[in-house]
């Protein structure tokens, strides 16, 4: 079976479209890559939020779906709205990468003192200039270090580290799975990531919550067509989509998109046995944050809904009588 794929044409979504067709060409399909601009890649706004609403990254890729000029849609599962057309459906949501925030800085700029080493979340000296265009990553920082200032920061990865080697920042806030995927990915004349003389520090999900569905993927398809969907079937992985799905239903109830200041993680701790998830947001001006542990990612979603839903007085008395379900 020959499946047309579409893709953003950044260097990091064609790695992604690309694993995707090797995977389906593993199972014995055809396949072929359209690259398709959207009006995310083509806006030279500052900033996420400023670019419009949710979907600017995936309209037009949405569309080459509807119009049948492709079989499959590779999306960065976070750029997906809550809400897509009802002519379509996330096929299968594959095994994710980390999910959590990288902080990458000059070595020369990385805090070697006590404190930096002992596991500051955001190892850098005071003062330093981050580079960022998301909201909730500006956010957070202000929240955990008001010393650091901020300033926007858009372009690809690529085009971002190269601004970080040339001094316009001391660090720079990535996705580790968008990194952890360009290094082991490969195009075609295409450089690799090179992040030599550079320091990348992850940064713990429960503390400087990421992205709701950072570091998935979304392959989606045609509802009807289900000959599409059989194919797509052996690239789903049923963890990552029920830990996305708690996170996108959080999301959803929240009703925010690029201009909201909110992360979701969702995981499971086999330790333990169950799944651990973390919730942050930021409303007028305060930033709370919020995690439940529970045998059911849904039932966490909800919980936290109703803890950050509820007014501060409350939510600190939830958090002295105890857990999640």
């Amino acid at each position: 079976m020959k499946l047309r794929i579409g893709t953003r044409g950044s260097h990091l979504a064609r790695i992604q479209a690309a694993g995707t067709a090797a995977r389906l060409e593993r199972l014995g399909h055809e396949t072929e890559i359209a690259v398709i601009s959207t009006a995310g890649d083509r806006s030279s706004a500052p900033t996420f939020a400023a670019i419009g609403p949710q979907g600017v990254f995936v309209r037009e890729i949405e569309q080459a779906l509807l119009d049948g000029t492709i079989d499959v849609a590779v999306h960065s599962h976070k750029d997906l709205p809550t809400a897509s057309p009802e002519e379509l459906a996330v096929a299968a949501v594959p095994e994710r990468r980390d999910p959590s925030d990288a902080l990458v800085l000059r070595a020369d700029h990385a805090d070697r003192t006590d404190a930096g080493r002992s596991g500051s979340v955001l190892p850098v000296p005071e003062g330093a200039l981050i580079g960022t265009a998301s909201v909730r990553r500006q956010v957070w920082l202000g929240h955990l270090r008001p010393d650091l200032r901020a300033e926007s920061l858009r372009g690809n990865v690529l085009t971002r580290i190269r601004r970080l080697r040339e001094g316009r920042y001391d660090a720079i806030l990535l996705a580790m799975a968008g990194l952890d995927r360009l290094r082991a990915g490969a195009l075609e004349g295409a450089s690799p990531l090179d992040l030599d003389g550079l320091d990348v520090a992850r940064l713990d999900p429960e503390i400087f919550v990421p992205a709701p569905a950072q570091g998935a993927l979304a392959l989606q398809c045609r509802r009807s067509d289900h000959r599409v969907r059989e194919a797509l079937a052996p690239l789903d992985h049923a963890p990552t989509r029920e830990a996305v799905g708690a996170e996108r239903m959080l999301l959803a109830r929240l009703e925010g998109g690029c201009e909201l200041a909110f992360g979701a993680w969702c995981e499971h701790d086999p330790a333990r046995n169950e799944s651990v998830m973390a919730a942050m947001v930021e409303r007028d001006g305060e930033v709370r944050r919020e995690i439940a542990r529970g045998a059911h990612p849904p039932a966490l979603a909800e919980h936290l809904w109703r803890a950050l839903s509820a007014a501060p007085d409350r939510a600190a008395a939830g958090r002295r009588a105890g857990g999640a379900p």
